[in-house]
């Protein structure tokens, strides 16, 4: 799992560069000045920036929805713990109700058993009396002494009669009413199992919600974990593209410093070079590779570009110095220069402008540089480019 997320991590760290990178504009092939670079690199970094501030706002808008969810599963684990303490109520309520019936069955056995006895016993009773038909009352009455305990005996007789009923009727009505009990009791039993049966389907519920919330609240913390991690990442390309931008301002400032004195400095007159052997082979393959889409005027443009190196003082006096010194022309580190002169892919408008450039002909003055034209930057512009 851990592996995964390190995976993960990289994967969105990758993205983050990636976040910055696309929709690049096309570069066109030509040198690549400092100034360019400079531009470049503060255009990057404002992407870099953008891409953070939106990865800012996600991660915020994350930890609203993570905190919303905090306090839903908040709210579901009350309600789950108010469903589980109504459960565990219902539950000590049948308990008690099904004690409540056993106690019931129990009192009903006994009645109906005292109800049998009862009956048991009035039977023999009269079975005694009249196992002789009426001889027995016959004979209590006249064994009567006189009429007064006559009487007597006829109220004895009757009373153990009436009382013998009387228990009989009220062992029933007792019995009646134990059933009774119990019939309510196992209704009342019966709604709270059904009680019950509901409250176990709503904890079942909450418990589900309860899961899926967490579940939720999980994810959205990975999600943030995920965006802090590409904040952090785009921090790392801020600062690597902070200390860029301040090491190409310092080489542009150089640059221009130079240029400066290139202007001041002495300059030779085109009468005063001495061109090589396939120098004319080299300057218009090198305009090929810079200015071919441009118009013709553009073209002799940069080969007057690469001629004023060779005047100034301060730039190599050779052609092949300038063209090859260190990463002034891009067609020269990227292999395109290379490619052109095995195939001499030069046009013929771009000998000519080789060759009028080498007159020392020039349309742009002392200019040592060109590129694309940019927000505050000055100079002559010629088809594409923008000459200083």
């Amino acid at each position: 799992m851990k592996s995964t997320r390190k995976h993960r991590r990289a994967l969105l760290i990758l993205l983050a560069a990636v976040m910055v990178t696309v929709a690049q504009p096309n570069i066109p092939v030509r040198a690549e000045t400092t100034l360019e670079k400079l531009q470049k690199a503060k255009e990057e970094k404002e992407k870099t920036e953008a891409a953070k501030g939106n990865t800012e706002k996600q991660k915020e808008s994350l930890q609203i929805t993570q905190n919303s969810l905090l306090g839903k599963l908040g709210a579901l684990n009350d309600d789950l713990e108010v469903v589980s303490n109504n459960l565990a109520d219902l539950e000590r309520q049948i308990d008690v109700k099904e004690q409540e019936i056993a106690q019931t069955q129990e009192a009903l056995a006994e009645a109906i058993a005292t109800e049998e006895n009862q009956y048991e016993s009035m039977k023999q009773r009269i079975r005694f009396m009249y196992e002789r038909g009426n001889q027995t009352y016959l004979d209590m009455l006249l064994s009567a002494t006189g009429f007064g305990d006559l009487l007597n005996k006829g109220e004895y007789i009757e009373e153990i009669t009436r009382y013998d009923r009387e228990m009989l009727i009220q062992f029933q009505e007792t019995r009646a009413y134990v059933e009774e009990v119990e019939a309510q009791l196992n209704v009342e039993l019966e709604d709270l199992n059904t009680l019950k049966t509901e409250a176990e389907a709503e904890q079942e519920k909450v418990s589900q919600l309860v899961k899926q919330t967490a579940n939720s609240v999980a994810s959205y913390g990975n999600q943030i974990e995920d965006a802090e991690a590409t904040i952090d990442a785009l921090d790392n390309m801020l600062s690597e593209q902070e200390e860029d931008i301040a090491a190409l301002q310092k080489q542009y400032e150089e640059e221009l410093a130079l240029s400066r004195l290139a202007a001041q400095s002495a300059w030779r007159d085109i009468s005063e070079v001495t061109f090589a052997e396939g120098d004319r082979y080299l300057l218009a393959n090198l305009i090929y590779c810079e200015a071919g889409g441009e118009p013709y005027v553009g073209q002799v443009a940069v080969g007057s570009v690469v001629i004023n190196r060779m005047l100034s003082s301060r730039y190599p006096d050779t052609m092949v110095g300038v063209i090859y010194q260190n990463k002034q022309f891009s067609p020269v580190g990227n292999g395109r220069l290379a490619l052109a002169l095995a195939n001499n892919k030069a046009t013929a408008s771009c000998y000519k402008a080789a060759d009028e450039a080498m007159k020392g002909m020039t349309n742009v003055g002392h200019c040592l540089y060109f590129r694309t034209p940019i927000p505050g930057l000055t100079g002559t512009q010629i088809g594409g480019h923008i000459f200083y």
